[in-house]
This record gives structure tokens, C-alpha cells and sequence, in this order.
């Protein structure tokens, strides 16, 4: 099945530079993002506090609940909606004994919704210490994966290659963490799991662009570069495109039908599906050309 027909010939390279402006102008605004609300809004895996999920008879209003919190010093909590008749808690607590928090919160609904109204089914705590081991272990998890991919990509093919595929997971990366910060949505190990997700995602879809550069380089070797990789993005177009709105739709149903638990997880997916099929055209294979005109390859081509 091919969405494109053979032989199209679309100028990837000759867009080059308008990609360069447009991701370094999305990178921009992502870390700008994240300076101006301070940090990313870490969950409570990162952040350290605790989590309170509760289920009530009947749906609940946020404002109801944030004043009965009020009795007990708990009204700066954030609180969540999750479903249409349960709720979930956030707050910066971190208590030694969390049934002694999760009885003064049920005592205060209690007393503003009454007794069976409602029934306390999870509580979390996070202390700061594990908090910190927790982001120390995300970014590691994150960083280490560039660097065994970089090693795999540099021994597979070139290291203007490791180099192109690499630059293009930490363009994915920083956009999709910088639409979490726009949006000030929560960033916990979900998120984390969603970004090593992507990270195996777009390195996929840009290794098969490679090989086929890579294979039509050994074909044509005193054919410009430049026109190696338009021929070959060209002609695995059909592909990415194919395969990418197949995984597409998947997290796009996964987003409205998956329930609250994966929400934040699927919407991640979405974003890094989208930005990972781009930068696998546009950034990877455009990285691989700029660094061969810094360095040569021992290839000789024709200028």
C-alpha cells in the first residue's frame, strides 16, 4: 500500500533552512516555557507530597471540595478531576502516618457531603528525598538512552549519522517537554515513559531513512549528497507517512477513550508522533548533509 506514488521528487534539502528556523524557533519558546513558569510542573513522583484519590455517589464540584479542605489547612491542594465522580488530590504533605491525613480529609468531607457519601480508594506518599532520586533517574534514563543509541547509529553507520539521529531525539524531546510546559501540564514518570517511548519511536523511522541513504550512497558515489537524501527521504516518504498516521490514529483514540490514567501519557505519544515524523525528514538527514560538508566523508563526490 503506498499513499504516494512513486517518483515524486519534493526539495527536503532545499527546505532545509526554513526547518532549521522553525525547530530552533519551537525550541526557543519551549525553554523560554519553562523559565517562565519556573520549572516544569513536576507531579507528585518528582515533587514529593501525597496523592489522594476519592470516589463519590455523585459527581463532585472542585470548589465544594477545596472548601471543605479549608478546615484542615488543605486548600492550596490541587485538585483533579478524574471521571466524572472521582477526584484526585495533590498535595505538598509528605506525613510519616498518611491514614491519619486521609482520615482529616475524610472527616471534613464527612462533614460537608456526609458519611457514605464518598469513599477514599488510593493514597500516595512521595517524600522529597525520593522525589529527587526519582528526576536524577528520569534524566539519567533519558540521557543514557541518546548515548547507547549515539554509540549504536555511530558503529551501524557513521558518525554523522549517530550524529543527525541524535540531534533529532533531543529536538523531539525539548519540543515535547516544551508543549507540557505551555500547557502547564503535569510532568511525572508517565511523561518520562511517553518520552522514551518517542525517543524509540523517531529513531526507528530515522534509521530507515538512513539505511536507504546510506544504500543509494553506495549506488551513486559521485552523486552530490544533497541529492542522495532528497532521492532517498523521497522514496521511504510512503512509509513514514503510512506508518506514522497508523500509530497517529492509535494514540489519538487512545487520548479520548483511554480514561484519565493515560491521558497525559497518550497526548505526549500524540505530540511526539508528530514532531518525531519531522524531524526524522527534516532534521536528521539535513544534519548528516551539514556535518559532511564540515567533514567530508572518504567517499569522494562530485561538486
Amino acid at each position: 500500500m503506498e499513499l504516494i506514488k512513486p517518483g515524486i521528487n519534493i526539495d527536503f534539502v532545499g527546505k532545509m533552512k526554513i526547518a532549521f528556523f522553525c525547530s530552533l524557533a519551537m525550541i526557543i519558546i519551549s525553554i523560554i516555557s519553562v523559565i517562565w513558569h519556573g520549572g516544569l510542573n513536576y507531579g507528585i513522583d518528582f515533587a514529593g507530597g501525597t496523592l489522594v484519590q476519592i470516589k463519590f455517589q455523585n459527581e463532585p464540584l472542585i470548589d465544594s471540595i477545596r472548601s471543605a479542605f479549608k478546615t484542615i489547612g488543605l486548600e492550596n491542594s490541587i485538585i483533579q478531576s478524574f471521571g466524572s465522580q472521582e477526584v484526585v488530590v495533590r498535595t505538598a504533605e509528605s506525613p510519616s502516618d498518611p491514614k491519619g491525613l486521609s482520615t482529616r480529609m475524610g472527616d471534613a468531607l464527612e462533614a460537608a457531603y456526609g458519611k457514605g457519601s464518598f469513599e477514599i480508594r488510593r493514597v500516595e506518599v512521595v517524600g522529597p528525598k525520593v522525589g529527587v532520586d526519582l528526576t536524577r533517574k528520569a534524566i539519567f534514563a533519558i540521557v543514557f538512552s541518546w548515548i547507547g543509541m549515539l554509540i549504536y547509529i555511530g558503529w551501524r553507520f557513521e558518525f554523522r549519522y549517530a550524529l543527525g539521529g541524535i540531534l533529532a531525539l533531543v529536538h523531539d524531546v525539548i519540543i515535547t517537554v516544551g508543549v507540557f510546559s505551555l500547557l502547564n501540564k503535569e510532568f511525572d514518570l508517565t511523561i518520562v515513559a511517553a518520552l522514551l517511548t518517542i525517543i524509540g519511536y523517531s529513531i526507528n523511522d530515522t534509521i530507515v531513512i538512513f539505511d536507504r541513504i546510506r544504500e543509494n550512497a553506495r549506488k551513486n558515489i559521485r552523486q552530490n549528497l544533497g541529492e542522495v537524501i532528497n532521492a532517498s527521504v523521497n522514496q521511504t516518504l510512503s512509509r513514514t507517512i503510512l506508518i506514522s498516521f497508523t500509530v497517529f490514529i492509535v494514540v489519538v483514540v487512545l487520548f479520548f477513550f483511554g480514561g484519565a490514567v493515560i491521558h497525559d501519557f497518550a497526548f505526549a505519544l500524540i505530540i511526539g508522533v508528530v514532531v518525531g515524523t519531522y524531524s526524522s525528514i527534516f532534521i536528521a538527514s539535513p544534519i548528516v548533509l551539514a556535518f559532511e560538508k564540515i567533514k567530508p566523508s572518504h567517499l569522494k563526490r562530485k561538486r
